[in-house]
């Protein structure tokens, strides 16, 4: 129950992230493999936003956007993970009300922003193959920027709600998230009140947030799968499912831990579960992105050897 102010109950100004293990042997251990995973993620996604802005052959709109994909990633991961590899080795694992609030914020608004920025991936995926002769003119790069700068404003000012119902709550002890990075649910069952309409109405705005993505890609790739039934070529089957393979791909690696997060109720909660699988959401698909997007790319395969310099590539 929450004692009001006028009980001087004393509220907490910072929070101590109690991560993965508290044997210092232990983190050493994860700090090397963490640190693997995140110079990995940044460098792969990296490297796709290098080829990319090289390569003129990539300067269209699909690689317009997976090169915005690959810089949200980057961004998306260095939310966490380098907090969490200091804390990993520090011996205080405290992070302030405030920071917890902006890191809060800030990965949410990315998470968003990039779930919605999957569905203009879809649409580009569906221009390209259901309308291939009006592609560049759908898709020119004036839509192209709107569509970015769309889906920035929309995750972002729909961070601002989530993050506004939960940092609002009253916070007056314990302090301990066991977590490793302020995540909204982890943070949200330390409020020492009835949060059952809170979580009502976060859950509210997450389905509505996910399910409309989730409805507008799935038409998507509908009317994708139609117009590939119909192509006669065998070879530009597979060339047309191959790239929306990629895009599926990754989407259910996103949305697919997400959605358990965040749909469900503190009654719920499994801090060990939800650790492993926030990591996996939040540090693996970036880790594995670029792989998916590269591994049966010939372009992309293309534009990296042609940077190492071999000028005639077989692919």
């Amino acid at each position: 129950m929450w004692l009001g102010p006028e009980q001087n109950q004393s509220w907490v100004s910072e929070f101590i992230l109690l991560g993965f293990s508290s044997d210092p042997t232990t983190n050493s251990i994860l700090f090397s493999v963490f640190l693997l995973i995140y110079l990995s993620s940044v460098m792969g996604n990296g490297l796709i936003i290098l080829l990319i802005c090289l390569d003129s052959h990539l300067h269209t709109p699909m690689y317009f956007f997976l090169c915005i994909l690959a810089m949200l990633d980057m961004s998306y991961v260095s939310t966490t993970m380098p907090q969490m590899l200091v804390h990993l080795l520090a011996h205080s694992q405290t992070i302030s009300f405030a920071c917890c609030w902006m890191q809060m914020y800030v990965f949410s608004a990315l998470g968003i922003t990039e779930g919605t920025f999957f569905v203009v991936m879809a649409y580009d995926r569906y221009v390209a193959i259901c309308h291939p002769l009006r592609y560049t003119v759908i898709l020119n790069w004036g839509v192209c920027i709107w569509l970015t700068a769309g889906s920035c404003v929309f995750g972002f000012l729909s961070s601002s709600l989530h993050t506004f119902f939960i940092m609002h709550l009253p916070y007056c002890g314990p302090n301990k998230v066991n977590h490793y990075f302020c995540e909204g649910p982890a943070v949200r069952s330390l409020a020492c009140m009835d949060t059952h309409i809170i979580e009502m109405v976060d859950q509210i705005l997450i389905v509505v947030m996910g399910f409309i993505p989730i409805s507008l890609i799935v038409a998507s790739y509908v009317h994708i799968a139609k117009a590939i039934l119909k192509i006669k070529s065998t070879q530009g089957r597979c060339k047309a499912f191959s790239t929306c393979a990629s895009h599926l791909t990754v989407v259910s690696f996103f949305y697919g831990p997400s959605s358990y997060i965040y749909m469900r109720t503190n009654s719920s909660y499994s801090p060990e579960l939800d650790k492993q699988i926030s990591l996996f959401y939040n540090a693996f698909t970036v880790l594995l992105n670029p792989v998916v997007y590269s591994l049966r790319n010939k372009d992309i395969k293309r534009a990296f050897l042609k940077v190492i310099g071999h000028s005639k590539v077989d692919c």
